[in-house]
């Protein structure tokens, strides 16, 4: 890994490196975390891009292969050294061979964090127990927790909970919404009460038996949970409706034709539950992309629930001056 990096990036499909971290950790080798800092002219990554880098590990990307490589070789050398350094990639750079094909301007911090750093275990704590937090480092000192302020020269990054996916259903579709929500890097639980013992032959996918609210209370949610409600059952669609609106969840969606929506609220909406909540629902659920076959429909589905997770503005109709975005660095 020192002198390359693999000919096919899969890598690069983890968007997350806390679990890198975490297994360097537990190998109790030091690991060099590279983070992206800096973007002028719409870079392919947003500021707060990470990259993980150890022996033997490797994860997350910048570009897209214009400067990953090169990357890799200043984080195996702070490695070595101990050293943080600030890479610059575009105009300005020391390195004017290397560029990025859209033309961008990047800044990327990289640093050395042992696998006894106090920093670390907060980080990778904090995941855990599903809380948020916030890492502030100048390479030398850092710190973690959720009100850890920058000081001069100090780059502070944010960490949310993992997204969290439950899928009630039991059907195709259901299925692909789940498997869709697992690649994309969901924590995701597929809920079919009374279903078989075995669990759906899907990778890394949670699955759990019982009714909804008792699946619903042992996962536990919160803002960082997607509630998807695909059963084809009118009854089951209820009963997972009236456990997952009033929760913390963040999204909650129901899979169904808009005209039936009246139909399956009505039971709710007589037991009590305060219009509020009940508009909380999105039915039909997903992105309007026109497909109904089961992947569509998942596509549709983590699509919408990531479009939320990342609301833009809109443009305004004519050309607007290249943007400038910048991490929290002091």
């Amino acid at each position: 890994m020192r002198d390359s990096l693999p000919e096919w990036p899969l890598f690069g499909l983890t968007d997350d490196v806390r679990p890198a971290l975490a297994q360097a950790r537990q190998r109790k080798i030091p690991v060099a975390l590279a983070t992206l800092v800096a973007v002028e002219g719409g870079g392919p990554r947003p500021v707060g891009t990470q990259m993980a880098f150890a022996d033997g590990i490797v994860a997350g990307y910048f570009s897209g292969g214009c400067v990953e490589s090169d990357v890799a070789d200043h984080a195996f050398a702070c490695l070595e050294d101990g050293e943080p350094r600030r890479l610059i990639y575009g105009e300005g750079s020391p390195w004017p061979d290397i560029t990025l094909l859209c033309g961008a301007r990047i800044e990327i911090f990289v640093e050395k964090v042992g696998a006894d750093d106090p920093a670390l275990a907060e980080l990778l704590a904090a995941m855990v127990e599903r809380r948020p937090t916030t890492w502030v480092s100048d390479g030398r000192r850092r710190v973690c927790a959720l009100d850890a302020q920058a000081w001069e020269g100090a780059v502070s990054r944010r960490h949310d909970p993992v997204p969290r996916l439950v899928v009630f259903g039991s059907d195709p579709t259901a299925l692909a919404i789940a498997q869709l929500g697992v690649l994309s890097g969901l924590e995701t639980t597929f809920v079919r009460s009374k279903g078989p013992e075995a669990p759906p032959p899907i990778p890394d996918l949670g699955y759990r038996r019982d009714d909804p609210q008792a699946a619903l209370d042992a996962i536990g949610c919160d803002a960082w949970t997607s509630i998807a409600v695909a059963t084809h059952n009118i009854d089951t669609d209820r009963e997972a409706l009236a456990a997952a609106l009033p929760s913390a969840a963040g999204y909650v969606g129901l899979l169904g034709a808009r005209k039936r929506l009246a139909e399956r609220l009505a039971p709710l909406r007589a037991a009590g539950l305060p219009e509020q909540v009940l508009s909380r629902v999105h039915a039909p659920i997903g992105l309007d992309i026109g497909g109904k076959a089961p992947w569509e429909v998942a596509v549709s589905v983590i699509g919408e629930i990531v479009s939320l997770r990342h609301p833009r503005t809109p443009e305004p109709a004519h050309e607007a001056p290249a943007k400038r975005d910048r991490a929290t660095v002091s």
